[in-house]
């Protein structure tokens, strides 16, 4: 007569043991090679709008859209920035997504905020993170592909003095 093996709780620890040591070490996708691949990759500003949007062509939104950052952040580490989109909407045709891209960054697209047709009005906020003086822009992304854009000068001033 066999036995059958009995799942203990130490045999059910080793398991998770083992297969948290696989993930950790690369073994098996985990949750991070999951993620979007828009954000967090070391490029720049240039090429992440080539790699998130190919060759469209992007278009002035400055009648359409707002964006509220600062002229002069005093400090890099933590910009506020705030984007409202007046685009109509439709069931058709909304907001799909909202990005901010600060371009003199490592990596350029700081932000995304997704929308849907139930969503209503298109806006978002965010603290950012600026390396250095350059522009910050917002790409507005309309459910048909249309795509458009407002940018901002921004200086970033080394220990707030405004120089």
């Amino acid at each position: 007569m066999t036995s059958e093996p009995r799942l203990t709780r130490r045999v059910v620890l080793q398991g998770l043991g083992a297969a948290g040591v696989v993930v950790a070490v690369g073994g098996v996708p985990g949750p991070a090679a999951a993620a979007d691949p828009a954000l967090g990759v070391h490029e720049t500003a240039a090429a992440g709008l080539k790699r998130l949007f190919g060759s469209r062509p992007i278009k002035d939104g400055a009648s359409m859209m707002k964006l509220e950052v600062p002229l002069i952040a005093e400090n890099g580490a933590v910009v506020p920035v705030s984007v409202d989109v007046n685009l109509p909407m439709t069931r058709q045709s909304y907001v799909k997504h909202v990005y901010i891209v600060a371009d003199q960054n490592r990596i350029p697209v700081v932000a995304r905020a997704a929308f849907t047709p139930e969503t209503g009005a298109a806006a978002m906020g965010a603290n950012i993170r600026l390396g250095e003086t350059g522009v910050v822009r917002a790409i507005a992304e309309q459910s048909d592909g249309t795509l458009y854009q407002v940018t901002r000068d921004v200086k970033v001033t080394v220990g707030g003095c405004g120089g």
